[in-house]
């Protein structure tokens, strides 16, 4: 009869963090020298991985826990800003974490691709997964997953409670509608981008609350789809109205094509209507006017990510806090201004 003997967990990346009194991300930048580490800090770090025997080798603990020193991330094959941003952020986030990322982009967003995207990372059995889930398949799939499998999704279900990381939608919404109430417009109207993405409608969710906290009623609710050219075919209806002062968009491309209707029909940019935005993608502020947006913060949205994911690696064990929301900043440019009946009055 063969006895199998358990063997003693090596030390990880979050018992030299205990040890050392300082975060694992404190201690993945002392690992790989990491320049924002103040020199006190790192010998801490240092005198802890030498009294736990801490070996940072990923061959080694791929050995020992069956995974790899890679991190699976599901995100959409897509152009749009908002999603390959928060991408892009992510794969720095990791690497600087010393972890690799093997990316599983999605052509389409149903709940079919998604699970074969995340079933093949799972066959390479990676340390843990990253999904950018800004749809509502996205959560059809997930829903099957087994709960000890390290996950961490962004812009998923709100009512879903998983490990979720994401940039207050319903706050973005509401600065911006704010601030085009506080220019003295009477009402804002809103071109959303499509009901199946959770951003929009949280962004929706945010004009709404801060049209009826100003005792005004939403006026009718225009969808587009993230496009410039959608932007631009709600615009051309929206000239014809001489009631719009202003349009809150629920992003940066839909604002372009906006503008871009607005002009063609002779309605000036922002001395007759003013438009705020939603990413302030790199061109914002080049538009004609340059464009008054919210910004959300992709880059602490990733770190948030990988912290909450890196504790269910090293750990087992879900993060202590499971949600972490990321508030938006509202970049003031030069596309709004007092309606007209104020300046003339």
């Amino acid at each position: 009869m063969r006895v199998r003997v358990k063997r003693e967990r090596p030390p990880g990346m979050m018992d030299v963090a205990r040890l050392a009194g300082v975060s694992h991300q404190t201690v993945s930048r002392v690992l790989h020298e990491h320049p924002n580490v103040s020199e006190p800090t790192r010998l801490k770090v240092r005198a802890a991985i030498a009294e736990l025997g801490y070996r940072p080798d990923r061959t080694a603990r791929a050995l020992v826990t069956g995974t790899s020193g890679v991190i699976g991330v599901v995100a959409p094959n897509t152009a749009l800003y908002g999603p390959a941003s928060m991408l892009n952020a992510f794969e720095q986030a990791a690497q600087d974490s010393g972890f690799a990322v093997n990316v599983g982009n999605v052509r389409t967003l149903d709940e079919r691709s998604i699970a074969h995207a995340v079933e093949r990372h799972l066959d390479q059995r990676v340390a843990g997964l990253v999904v950018i889930a800004p749809v509502t398949s996205a959560e059809s799939a997930l829903a099957a997953l087994p709960a000890d499998i390290p996950l961490v999704t962004i812009d998923g279900d709100p009512h879903r409670s998983s490990t979720r990381v994401t940039v207050d939608q319903v706050a973005g919404g509401r600065a911006a509608t704010e601030h085009l109430l506080a220019a003295g417009h009477e009402t804002v109207w809103h071109l959303s981008g499509p009901q199946d993405w959770f951003d929009a409608n949280g962004r929706v969710r945010g004009w709404e609350e801060a049209l009826r906290a100003a005792g005004v009623e939403p006026p009718p609710l225009l969808i587009g789809d993230w496009s410039a050219e959608s932007g631009y075919r709600n615009g051309k209806l929206l000239a014809r109205l001489p009631e719009v002062t202003a349009v809150f968009t629920g992003n940066d491309h839909m604002a372009l094509g906006l503008l871009r209707a607005l002009n063609e029909q002779g309605r000036r940019v922002p001395t007759e209507i003013s438009i705020v935005g939603f990413d302030d993608v790199p061109q914002a502020a080049y538009y004609t006017p340059p464009l008054t947006t919210v910004r959300p913060d992709f880059v602490a949205v990733a770190r948030a990510g990988i912290d909450m994911l890196l504790t269910q690696i090293e750990t087992g064990t879900a993060p202590t806090v499971a949600r972490r929301v990321i508030t938006p900043t509202l970049i003031t440019r030069e596309s709004v201004a007092p309606p007209p009946s104020l300046r003339h009055a």
